[in-house]
């Protein structure tokens, strides 16, 4: 099972470069952010994207979510839900069911909180409560999507570090960390432990996508039973020309029985 999380950052300015990776690559679950579109918005090819079940989540010119889902994965279309603290289309959830067991899959597009960081830390303290819920319901769980902060220091290059800047402070690091704690891994991580390099978002100007300067926002967590599972975690910095990459791991074997 091989699960994707890119924010795009306009589903439509990079609709040549999704449709030709999801070709390419054949992810089974995509968690796609910033689409800024709403459904009436977007062409056919995106609204019914060939081999998936395309759930949309989105608003003209602003923020919003996606999931696909490959028909192949499966048969039945999930149903989309957003949790009771969602604003601004930031959050989609489905159960999907795979090889007899039900994975809660959520595409997450935390705000950046340069306008209203208190809005930020009430959102990740409602992921946080919807995290816990699943957890205690004994569903296995994957969070994936832009989610606005470095989880440490090593994961903003050296050249973008500033004191106190939004996106490393404490109080939205510990929240993320309290996330985690919900029986949650961050895999790429996990399968890439000393790597210094490793980013997924880069400043739009010079270069700093090529030059690899850049942040690690976006993650796939996954239930520990799951994450037992992950055999390979990359970030595709070379596709499409969004200013985020997209972060794909691939977990092997049957789905594990929930609870």
């Amino acid at each position: 099972m091989k699960i994707a999380t890119w924010n795009v950052n306009g589903v439509r300015a990079r609709q040549a470069d999704l449709l030709s990776w999801l070709s390419a690559a054949a992810p089974d679950i995509v968690c796609l952010q910033e689409i800024k579109a709403s459904i009436d918005q977007l062409p056919f090819e995106l609204r019914d994207v060939d081999g998936y079940w395309a759930m949309w989540h989105g608003q003209k010119g602003y923020s919003g979510v996606a999931l696909l889902v490959s028909k192949q994965l499966a048969v039945v279309a999930p149903s989309l839900e957003h949790p009771a603290f969602d604003f601004e289309q930031r959050i989609a959830t489905a159960d999907v069911l795979v090889g007899g067991t039900t994975i809660t899959v959520a595409s997450v597009y935390v705000p950046n909180g340069g306008k209203d960081y208190e809005a930020k830390l009430r959102f990740l303290a409602g992921l946080d409560t919807w995290a816990a819920d699943v957890a205690r319901d004994g569903r296995l769980l994957l969070i994936c999507g832009d989610l606005n902060v470095a989880r440490h220091e090593r994961d903003v290059h050296p050249k973008e570090r500033k004191p106190n800047q939004i996106g490393t402070r404490r109080d939205e690091r510990e929240a993320l960390e309290h996330l985690i704690s919900r029986d949650l891994v961050d895999v790429g991580r996990a399968l890439d432990p000393d790597n210094d390099d490793l980013f997924t978002w880069w400043a739009p100007w010079r270069n700093l996508k090529q030059r690899n300067i850049g942040w690690r926002i976006d993650y796939v967590l996954a239930s520990s039973a799951l994450a037992a599972r992950a055999t390979a975690a990359t970030v595709l910095r070379e596709v499409g020309t969004s200013d985020h990459g997209p972060v794909v791991v691939t977990f092997d074997g049957p789905a594990p029985p929930a609870g």
